[in-house]
């Protein structure tokens, strides 16, 4: 009987250690987990033999908190998942459903298909279906659009401008005497009323009369006549390129504009979560929407087509509306309209009943609280058109900060002028003035008694 507990005792030592060891080995296989994604700027890109971008940064975080090693792996047929008729399912969700990867992480929209199939987190970023286009295509004429080739500054600095030369003009007029042939009876002409009406005729290259006679309001009134020439060329220039004939004259602002018109052509990803929406919709325009896509096969194989094909112009591309915010901020001639419909989430997708999910989507609230979310946001969305704005020729107070330069010393030196020429009238009255008390002290002589000047006879 003892042997026989000693082999039991050594049997189920055996079995414990080979059960341990065995869950050793299952622990050292799942400590590194196989993330699958798919390339698409800036969730996923290319640096060399690395990977980076927003979802990079999001995996990198979430795999701190969660505490787990990770492999990552581009998705082999480079979709995104999409059930056929037969059920079966493509893509990235096919690979976690087939268990050929542990994790998909990637602008997954979250759907009801897609929830059947495999476990998905808490979104991480939320999105919706927008339309983009040409900046030519969605925006029409409005009743101020002869403003635009000017910037709000631009106008504001032009104001300043002609009230400062007004008033130049009024103080040479008031302060030289070239403008006063006869100051005891005669009235200067240049009054703050008409100096304002001079200098906006000469604004309008109208011109208004009377000219200034003394040099100082010439040289102010030449400094405004330069200012103005090279102004109007600028806004005749920038107004003719704003309204050029080659801009389409039609306006998109939503989709029932993108619906009620047949110009330009539209479509979005082929065997997307967008297309899906417009499929299974209810609404008649979207419903119009879809049969115009099925009928005329207007379907993108990528999002760089769809760019692409927008940029062209001639073609809406409908896709999410974070992805087509990214693609306004690299290029700087596309808009996304503002109508955004089927707002939906971003999520993280794993095998069902995967006990790592409520782990993560408790990781990807902590990121979405502390603000981490919002700062990867920032990161990888940041414009690069404040470079191309700062090139473009439209109107804005820095491209014409030259002529401000120029207008300004004009009116300083015109009014220095004015003071010269003030202060050089004065002198010559006083040197006549003092002659002719000199000479009227010659013409008397003084009565010896009283010293009081009599006249002579």
């Amino acid at each position: 009987m003892q042997i026989s507990g000693d082999k039991m005792l050594f049997s189920f030592f055996v079995l414990s250690f080979g059960f341990f060891l065995n869950m050793g080995m299952c622990t050292a296989v799942q400590s590194e987990l196989r993330i699958t994604t798919i390339k698409q700027e800036p969730y996923t890109v290319s640096k060399g033999t690395q990977l980076e971008g927003f979802c990079m940064d999001l995996l990198s975080e979430v795999a701190k908190k969660v505490g787990f090693k990770y492999r990552v792996q581009l998705v082999k047929d480079g979709s995104y998942g999409r059930q056929d008729d037969n059920g079966n399912w493509n893509g990235m969700i096919g690979e976690v459903v087939r268990g050929e990867a542990d994790l998909a992480i990637a602008p997954l929209t979250l759907t009801a298909a897609r929830e059947k199939a495999v476990g998905m987190t808490k979104p991480f970023m939320q999105t919706g279906i927008s339309i983009l286009l040409r900046k030519d295509i969605s925006e029409g004429s409005g009743f101020f659009d002869f403003l635009t080739p000017f910037t709000a500054e631009t106008w504001v600095g032009i104001l300043i401008a002609y009230l400062g030369t007004a008033a130049s003009i009024f103080l040479a007029a008031r302060l030289s005497p070239c403008e006063w042939s006869q100051p005891q009876s005669e009235q200067n002409r240049f009054s703050f009323l008409h100096s304002l009406w001079f200098t906006a005729g000469a604004l309008t290259l109208q011109g208004a009369g009377p000219h200034p006679k003394a040099l100082s309001g010439r040289i102010i009134c030449c400094s405004w006549w330069l200012f103005t020439v090279v102004l109007l060329a600028c806004y005749f220039s920038n107004l003719s390129s704003s309204k050029s004939p080659e801009s389409s004259q039609l306006t998109v602002k939503g989709f029932e504009d993108l619906a009620n018109q047949d110009m330009i052509e539209y479509g979005c990803l082929a065997g997307s979560s967008t297309l899906a929406f417009f499929k299974n919709s209810n609404n008649p325009v979207y419903r119009r929407i879809y049969e115009h896509m099925e009928r005329t096969k207007s379907f993108v194989s990528s999002m760089d087509e769809g760019v692409r094909r927008a940029k062209e112009g001639n073609f809406a591309f409908i896709g999410e509306s974070v992805s087509l915010d990214l693609a306004v901020a690299r290029h700087c001639e596309l808009v996304r309209a503002h109508e955004v419909i089927g707002m939906r989430g971003y999520s993280i997708a794993a095998a069902l009943g995967s006990p790592l999910i409520k782990n993560l989507s408790v990781a990807v609230l902590q990121l979405s609280e502390a603000g981490e979310l919002a700062y990867l946001r920032s990161k990888w969305w940041a414009s690069s058109c404040i470079a191309d704005k700062a090139k473009s020729t439209a109107g804005q107070l820095h491209s014409l900060k030259g002529m401000f330069l120029v207008l300004s010393l004009g009116l300083g030196l015109g009014a220095l002028l004015a003071v010269l020429e003030l202060t050089s009238k004065s002198r010559r009255s006083a040197a006549g003035a003092e002659g002719m008390c000199k000479l009227i002290h010659k013409s008397h002589y003084c009565c010896p008694a009283t010293k009081h000047p009599l006249p002579k006879c």
